[in-house]
Parts: structure tokens; sequence; C-alpha cells
């Protein structure tokens, strides 16, 4: 049956670098420096390089549907990314995931993605060349991915235990969403009570997407953000680029 809503999870990219910006030494020919890499953002000390950002960009191949990727949206959400992996270790709550749950996910995210056009991703060979393509290895997937489900788990257990959704509010989505949604194809919408749990679990990751944004906007505002590269400043701002929620 189709999605009824598409809620972008979370997530966002690889780990922040420890490290400051490095240079070095071009050929002696040049008598200049080569710049390899620089620092374009600091968040609670925890320092973020323009290579991080690259790698943002990067990772967001393995989400189904992605397009339009700029530099400020990846920044955007690797700021996110890394203020909710500072509130897991300042809680010390950090879910654990199993290899057989990682694999598995991984596995459903593979068949699912819109950039495998060109490649069968559910195949080896066919993975391998995609990840070839966008300048990733097996290993970083499969530690970033680990890391976004121990993120997803880590809000699933914050939020979603304190969210009630009403009949009411079920049967109201029905009639504003699903039933015109059906309409517009000619179609009749199957009887409330056969989408009342889907239904509900939409409502649900709805609130939870609320929630988290809420919150790590209050956490941009009280911690200690600084924006070394201006080009960024005006996304990681606004919270341009966020992923939060989930898809149904």
């Amino acid at each position: 049956m189709r999605r009824f809503l598409k809620l972008v999870l979370v997530l966002l990219a690889s780990g922040a670098a420890t490290g400051y910006g490095q240079a070095m030494a071009s050929p002696a020919s040049s008598g200049q420096q080569m710049v390899l890499d620089r620092v374009v953002a600091v968040v609670n000390g925890q320092v973020l390089l323009q290579s991080d950002v690259d790698a943002e960009m990067n990772f967001a191949a393995l989400e189904p549907g992605e397009g339009g990727d700029t530099p400020q949206k990846a920044m955007s959400r690797l700021v996110d990314r890394v203020l909710i992996l500072q509130q897991m270790n300042e809680q010390q709550v950090v879910p654990k995931i199993s290899d057989v749950d990682l694999e598995k996910s991984l596995m459903e995210q593979r068949a699912h993605l819109s950039g495998c056009g060109n490649y069968s991703c559910t195949s080896e060979e066919g993975w391998n060349a995609f990840l070839r393509a966008h300048d990733l290895t097996n290993q970083e997937v499969i530690e970033h991915w680990r890391e976004r489900l121990e993120i997803l788990r880590f809000i699933d257990q914050r939020y979603r235990s304190g969210i009630r959704i009403s009949p009411a509010s079920v049967a109201d989505y029905y009639a504003k969403s699903v039933v015109p949604a059906f309409a517009q194809q000619d179609k009749t919408a199957p009887p409330l009570k056969s989408l009342s749990a889907r239904i509900q679990e939409v409502l649900l990751q709805q609130q939870v997407t609320g929630m988290t944004q809420s919150w790590l906007n209050g956490l941009r505002q009280e911690g200690n953000l600084r924006i070394v590269d201006p080009e960024y400043a005006s996304a990681v701002k606004s919270g341009s680029g966020s992923r939060t929620g989930g898809e149904e």
C-alpha cells in the first residue's frame, strides 16, 4: 500500500572531526601552500571541518528520494547531528543496535534508493559500484548507518512513549487527507478501520518530528555554536536542511 506521508528522519551524516584545519606545502616550485581542509564551525567545542560537510553530502545519497542537496543544507544537518550525539553522550544514553538489525535496515534501504536506478544495489556488485560513484566505502556506510539508527532509537525513546493519538485525530486525518487522495485517483478509500493503525503511526511520527525540531532549535540557541565560514551562517541559524521524523 502506498505511503501516506514521508517524514524524513534525522539524520544527518558522518560524525564531526575533532581536529583543526590543516595546510600542507605544495611543490617547492610554487612557493605556496595548499589548504587540505579548513574549520567551518565549532559546536560546543567540537570542530567541524569542510571535509565533514563534504562527507555529509556523500551520505545524502543513502536517503531515498533525496535531491537538490547543497553544502548549506548539509552543514545544517551536520550541526543537528552533532548536537544530538553530544546530548546522547552527556546523558550516557547510546542505544545498542545489533548487527542483525543493522544489516536488515541497510538492506531495506538499499532496495529503495532512488539513486540506484543505474545500479542493482541489492547485489554486491551493484552496491559496490553505487558506493564508488558516491565516493563512499562499505565500512563508512556501515558506521554511518549504525550511528543513524542509534540516533533514531534515542529520539524514539525520548518522545514516543509520551504521545497519545486520539481516535478523533485519526478520523480527521482520514477524512481530510486519505479520502481526498483516493478521490483524486477516482478510487474509493479503504474503510477507516483498516487504515487506523497506519494513520496513527503517521500522526505519531509527525508529532515526534515537531518535538524533535523544537528541541534541536533550543539546543542551537542555548549551546555555544560558532560558524567560522560565513557562507554557512544563515543556513545553520534557520535550521535549513534538517531531516527529522520517520518514514511510514
